[in-house]
């Protein structure tokens, strides 16, 4: 059951399990793909930056996560991963989830905190998920970048030949933020975009841009003929 919320739910990206013999492995990826719900949905990694910078808009994520969702009812439906880091070496990743409240219920539960960023963490453990089960984008949101651009460029460069678009969305106007994030989204063949601090309509918008794309693809997302859907549109190739 993806969905049954669990305390120990969230757990570390880079904490490695025991290694599996390849006839358990092969018996593992059976009976995914027996699992018509998790097939038929888009899936999508919702990645935040949970540092100290970051609590109003982590507040504000908690309460527009669930319009995801409400997006892609009629399309197919979308399993969402929370992946969050805070504090100096903390970075976690919950179960894979279909229903909204599920989801913020764990939002809820967590408390942004000082610490650095952790963006290379997260592009890696992206690349592990989607060896897995294919990951349909995967949407960060964070305010700043303390990591080396060429790693990250480099993380990126893997994501892109695994053709999982990655959608960079920045608070404020870190310069070096910004050039970093646009260097992700293109080298994935995602997309860049700013919103400004307390920006629920436009973050919100954003948000169920990118599930009507994980969900339905490129028709899904120029169906819904808005401004943020036709902002994407414009940087997806």
């Amino acid at each position: 059951m993806i969905d049954k919320p669990e305390h120990n739910a969230l757990r570390s990206p880079d904490s490695a399990p025991s290694v599996a013999t390849r006839a358990e492995m092969d018996a593992y990826l059976a009976e995914i793909r027996k699992r018509p719900s998790v097939i038929s949905a888009g899936r999508l990694i919702f990645a935040l930056d949970a540092t100290a910078s970051r609590r109003p808009t982590w507040d504000m994520a908690c309460q527009l996560q669930a319009q995801m969702f409400e997006e892609v009812r009629t399309i197919g439906g979308l399993s969402v991963q929370l992946v969050y880091y805070r504090g100096l070496d903390e970075c976690r990743a919950s179960k894979w989830i279909s229903r909204p409240e599920h989801l913020s219920g764990l939002m809820e539960k967590i408390d942004c905190r000082m610490g650095h960023t952790q963006i290379e963490k997260i592009l890696a453990h992206s690349q592990r998920e989607t060896g897995l089960l294919r990951v349909n984008a995967l949407v960060f949101v964070g305010d700043a970048i303390e990591e080396n651009p060429d790693e990250l460029a480099h993380q990126a460069g893997e994501l892109g030949r695994l053709e999982v678009p990655v959608f960079m969305f920045q608070e404020g106007n870190d310069r070096e933020a910004e050039r970093a994030f646009r260097d992700i989204a293109r080298l994935t063949r995602g997309a860049y975009c700013r919103f400004d601090t307390g920006a629920a309509r436009q973050l919100a918008e954003l948000l169920r841009a990118v599930a009507a794309y994980a969900a339905g693809g490129m028709t899904a997302l120029a169906a819904r003929q808005d401004a943020s859907a036709i902002k994407l549109l414009g940087q997806l190739k």
